[in-house]
């Protein structure tokens, strides 16, 4: 009687390892899938690239702070010829 009962247990377990590679192999190719969908629906949407915006992000920075030093320097300018203007009105 056991030889019978051991072989059973052998086949279900080679069916269970047979429906594991087989789940896998499906598990892979859904990701696949939805990889290559996700992808495209992306690409649709013309959205920035992380790096893209992180640089256009600093280039707007930079500009930021410039702006601020010119601003200081030209108010700097405007006071000095407002001193020197013979009515201290600045034109």
């Amino acid at each position: 009687m056991t030889e019978p009962r051991g072989r059973v247990f052998d086949e279900i377990g080679r069916l269970m390892t047979d429906a594991a590679g087989a789940a896998s192999g499906v598990r892979r190719e859904v990701e696949t899938i939805v990889r290559a969908q996700a992808n495209r629906i992306l690409s649709e949407l013309d959205l920035v690239r992380r790096d893209e915006f992180e640089a256009v992000r600093a280039m707007a920075e930079k500009a930021r702070l410039e702006n601020e030093r010119l601003e200081a320097r030209l108010e700097a300018l405007e006071a000095k010829l407002g001193a020197a203007s013979p009515d201290g009105a600045a034109s």
